[in-house]
């Protein structure tokens, strides 16, 4: 199994803190955010390589912390440079995953997570549950505020657990169930990524493949336990690291 962090976003939000460091370099509770998400994966057996796709400003960052990680952690690391230099020229999330899918013949069952995602609990039983459903996977959370929901992608799922409805950023939600930056893929389903650029869809937001993928075949919802967090703005960024500080 790999596993694709994505990391080439300029997080323009947070500015001046991502001015010269990624966002999922950033430190909460003193270490930063990427090391909770390897912490995290670290319970899903099989992982054999990590790729972290990242933009040409920062792909020098991800490789020092790569090269640090692996000296305490049994991963192996690839840094993948998109290219892009800001905004302007970036190829998105869904297009970062196609770009290391291609470039790296990636020819296995993936992992996707968004490098700024904040797990407080382990994923161990995420890999099991992908294994045994052997379809894709989409992690969801409950945020509790019809509000917050607006901000992403919210999930309709069937007794079955599978996607019966995904709509991203509605402006009137049917529920608080969100999706989040949290995906398996099995590798027969990999193509679909190149198949759904070349309809000409939308290569930013990585929600709205599965807002593509669910029509065309089952996929499978895991609630993801715990305390998660999406640090999109200073505010959330400053409330993350007083819920983590705390958490023993």
């Amino acid at each position: 199994m790999k596993v694709l962090i994505l990391g080439a976003g300029y997080a323009t939000r947070l500015y001046p803190l991502t001015l010269t460091q990624p966002k999922p370099l950033l430190t909460v509770a003193g270490k930063p955010m990427i090391d909770y998400v390897m912490d995290n994966l670290a319970a899903i057996t099989g992982i054999d390589r990590v790729y972290v796709v990242t933009n040409d400003k920062f792909a020098g960052h991800f490789q020092r912390w790569a090269d640090d990680h692996a000296k305490r952690a049994p991963f192996a690391f690839t840094i993948i440079n998109d290219g892009s230099t800001d905004d302007t020229n970036k190829l998105g999330a869904i297009g970062d995953l196609n770009l290391v899918l291609q470039k790296e013949r990636v020819d296995d069952d993936l992992v996707v997570v968004a490098g700024d995602n904040l797990f407080s609990e382990k994923l161990g039983a995420f890999g099991e549950f992908c294994r045994a459903k052997n379809a894709p996977v989409l992690g969801v959370y409950d945020v509790g505020s019809i509000e917050a929901a607006k901000k992403y992608g919210v999930v309709a799922v069937n007794r079955e657990g599978v996607i019966a409805d995904f709509k991203e950023k509605p402006t009137q939600p049917a529920s608080t169930l969100i999706g989040i930056a949290l995906y398996y893929y099995p590798r027969a389903t990999l193509p679909l990524v190149a198949q759904y650029l070349a309809e000409g869809n939308n290569p930013d937001q990585p929600g709205r493949l599965i807002q593509w993928l669910f029509p065309r075949t089952p996929v499978f919802t895991w609630t993801v336990p715990g305390i998660w967090y999406d640090i999109g703005s200073k505010e959330t960024l400053d409330e993350a690291n007083r819920i983590f500080t705390r958490k023993p």
